[in-house]
């Protein structure tokens, strides 16, 4: 039986600043490696947990680090996030980020898990996938993920330096969400999780 996974949060140490801090990041990749160096929480196949020591990251990079305009979009309709399995979570499309990335416009939509957003303490969680063109070359080809909490006002921060993969890029039992096709991006994003080489 494929085990399920829920969507996967780790503490976000930067959103709530308008400055990139390097700190944020290295402990991002500190919890990370931590996490799936664990044996009771890592996602990891037996096989390649017994080699493991350190997931491979894009060097930390300032220009990753992008103020966002966020447009709340009103009235969406829930619904149904096709995955790598059956499973067939339900969304919402919470809002709209608008940005840039070496001067090239980008549009992400950011979505809410329904069920998610009920759990204590969760309710101002968000998700953000996304694909870009290092995705199936040096970053897994299905796309990478990065949770958000919202934020105040119009302008958002989004640090793609802690942008990961999904358990799926890891171990086929996962049941991971399919990156929609409106978040793929058009330009190259060099920061954040690296593909696995097993």
């Amino acid at each position: 039986m494929k085990k399920i996974l829920f969507l996967f949060l780790f503490t976000q140490l930067a959103f709530s600043q308008q400055k990139f801090e390097r700190d944020s990041v290295i402990q991002f990749q500190k919890k990370m490696n931590e996490h799936y160096g664990d044996s009771a929480k890592s996602p990891l196949k037996k096989k390649d947990l017994a080699v493991f020591k350190d997931l491979e990251f894009f060097p930390i990079n300032e220009n990753y680090f992008v103020q966002a305009k966020f447009i709340r979009t009103k009235k969406e309709k829930p619904f149904e996030m096709k995955t790598t399995t059956s499973r067939k979570p339900i969304y919402v499309k919470y809002g709209e980020l608008h940005f840039k990335i070496d001067g090239i416009p980008c549009q992400l939509n950011v979505y809410q898990n329904v069920e998610f957003a009920k759990k204590p303490g969760y309710k101002n969680s968000l998700f953000l996938p996304f694909t870009d063109y290092t995705s199936g070359v040096e970053s897994y080809g299905g796309g990478r993920y990065i949770d958000l909490e919202i934020q105040k006002g119009k302008n958002w921060t989004v640090d793609f330096n802690q942008a990961y993969n999904p358990y799926c890029a890891y171990n086929e039992v996962y049941s991971c969400p399919i990156v929609p096709k409106e978040n793929d991006l058009k330009v190259e994003i060099k920061a954040g999780v690296k593909t696995f080489k097993k």
